[in-house]
């Protein structure tokens, strides 16, 4: 149970669960302050970003046709699919490195992150997991804000965490 392949899926699930907070807690940060693209992002059913943007996330979710609530979750199974299988070092419990995704490094760490020292980049690691850790406190409050009114004392009433339950194309949260 604690061998060290154990540790590095441990920290791999951090890293990867840190790193999603953190894109779904700027996601809901854009969406409520009405942040979003012009245009329209189904001309065929008629919802355009202005009209996403007005609803509460959850909403603006279940808003979304069908083919594109499904093009996102295929992006995060191509994702997933590519932290699990496709690091040409091996997978990560064995011979890998946890949350290392090769393709994706210079969109994660800029242009130059192979020129950072090893202290560097020890520093830009540890920032990723305390900044996940945040993230997935921050967002998992926010969930719950949202289901149980009451729940998170801080987020009582605010005004931006309405709206109807969480529905997957597969069924309703």
């Amino acid at each position: 149970m604690g061998s060290d392949a154990t540790l590095k899926f441990f920290r791999h699930a951090e890293l990867k669960h840190g790193r999603v907070a953190m894109a779904a807690m700027v996601g809901f940060l854009v969406h409520i302050n009405h942040i979003h693209f012009s245009g329209m992002l189904s001309p065929t059913y008629g919802v355009s970003f202005a009209d996403l943007s007005a609803m509460g996330p959850f909403d603006a979710w279940n808003a979304i046709p069908l083919l594109g609530q499904i093009q996102i979750l295929w992006t995060i199974a191509g994702l997933e699919h590519a932290s699990e299988s496709l690091n040409p070092q091996g997978h990560y419990t064995k011979t890998g490195t946890p949350g290392d995704i090769k393709f994706l490094k210079k969109f994660f760490w800029g242009i130059g992150y192979d020129k950072l020292s090893t202290e560097q980049l020890a520093e830009k690691r540890e920032s990723e997991l305390k900044n996940g850790r945040l993230a997935m406190i921050g967002i998992a409050s926010v969930c719950a804000a949202m289901s149980v009114p009451g729940s998170v004392p801080l987020l009582t009433g605010a005004p931006a965490l309405t709206g109807a339950a969480f529905a997957l194309p597969f069924g309703t949260f």
